[in-house]
């Protein structure tokens, strides 16, 4: 979220946040929730019968840790895996007891930044927005669940539950999706439109995680269930790595291409990937090298940008480098792509990326260009 603007004339904080719409949509947003989940309590209890204290504070915390491994996304705000703790608190304790417990975690989380120099009003819209939504979100969704049949407690997967499950993601995505454009629509003036393939397959294996953490809850051990949710803290820190390489490449290419925007000029992209890093990892240690490059050619046409892979990979092949790592012989692949109109950043990279994989399908060492691109190269060497 943006930092709140200075007030003119000295505002008070309070008539500062009544002037933001966004934080009138989450307190309004907060508060239904709050009578919502209360009436809810009312006719089914915080918790099962059998699970006490103990249990509500395991899955506060598991709640708040699966939120603190996200990662901030550029265009989409935060993206973090508390769907994990959400799924598999609906499945394990019912869809009311989840959406408060995973309701508290949400509410909890974000004021840290307070720590980091956020604004007060910044950080308390930021909790009562993601409380109020998660809350509602889980319960709605999780009602629906159990009321087409889903059960609670999951047990065991039966072909059965797998639509009803499914549903459960789904429409958990959606509103989920759909109370974050509310709020940014306030928030920037304007509807955005923008969608991640990588933020919704992050959020949608955290769901089938969360299915899995269900299971092994109700049917295994403790030291078990430890197990696996050491395994998925490990896979979630991991793929917030990955993460964020992705928007560094992402954020370097939307710098490199404003150039092609305004003046019209060549741009082309490279993708290289060493051939079989993991076994050079596995021999020599990760300290051995780096794996992935992106190379940019500002002003290059396609076939130029082609040579210089070709010259980079050659170079590559032929270097003796069992002089700096014996018994070591490496190769690389490379996807090459070309700026167009109506390109960004992600058409560009998507582009790359299924040249790379055309490279790596095709033997490896080698380089490709994006497929809707090859003809055009081979006409103009023709």
């Amino acid at each position: 979220m943006n930092d709140a603007p200075v007030s003119a004339g000295g505002a008070s904080p309070v008539r500062d946040a009544l002037r933001r719409p966004e934080f009138i949509y989450s307190l309004v947003l907060f508060l239904t929730a709050v009578a919502t989940i209360a009436l809810a309590i009312s006719r089914h209890g915080a918790l099962p019968p059998g699970y006490g204290a103990g249990t509500a504070a395991f899955f506060i915390g598991y709640g708040v840790f699966t939120i603190a491994v996200g990662y901030t996304h550029p265009r989409v705000g935060y993206v973090s895996f508390d769907r994990i703790a959400q799924v598999a608190g609906i499945l394990v304790l019912g869809p009311v007891a989840a959406a408060w417990l995973n309701g508290l975690a949400s509410l909890l989380y974000p004021w840290h930044r307070l720590r980091q120099g956020r604004p007060f009003i910044d950080v308390l819209t930021a909790a009562l927005h993601n409380a109020g939504l998660m809350t509602l979100m889980i319960l709605l969704c999780g009602l629906l669940y159990q009321n087409l049949g889903g059960p609670v407690p999951l047990l065991e997967l039966h072909l059965g539950d797998v639509a009803t499950l499914l549903l459960l993601m789904l429409s958990m995505q959606a509103l989920n999706d759909a109370g974050m454009r509310v709020f940014l629509t306030l928030e920037e003036r304007r509807v955005p439109t923008d969608f991640s393939l990588f933020a919704f397959i992050v959020e949608s294996g955290a769901g089938l995680g969360g299915i899995l953490v269900a299971i092994m809850f109700n049917r295994m051990e403790l030291s078990v269930v430890v197990l696996l949710l050491l395994v998925l803290g490990l896979g979630m820190l991991t793929l917030r790595e990955l993460a964020g390489i992705r928007m560094r490449l992402e954020s370097l290419v939307e710098e490199r291409i404003g150039e092609f925007d305004r003046y019209g000029r060549n741009f082309a992209l490279a993708i290289l990937d060493l051939d079989f890093f993991k076994r050079i990892n596995d021999d020599f240690s990760h300290h051995a090298g780096d794996e992935e490059f992106l190379l940019c050619f500002p002003q290059a046409d396609l076939a130029a940008a082609k040579e210089a892979c070709e010259q980079i990979r050659m170079a590559v092949e032929t270097t003796e480098w069992g002089l700096l790592v014996p018994g070591v012989r490496v190769t690389l692949s490379a996807g090459v792509t070309t700026m167009e109109p109506g390109f960004g950043r992600r058409e560009l990279l998507g582009a790359a990326d299924q040249a790379l994989y055309a490279a790596k399908s095709g033997g490896r060492n080698r380089v490709h260009l994006a497929p809707q691109q090859s003809r055009t190269v081979t006409r103009f060497q023709r």
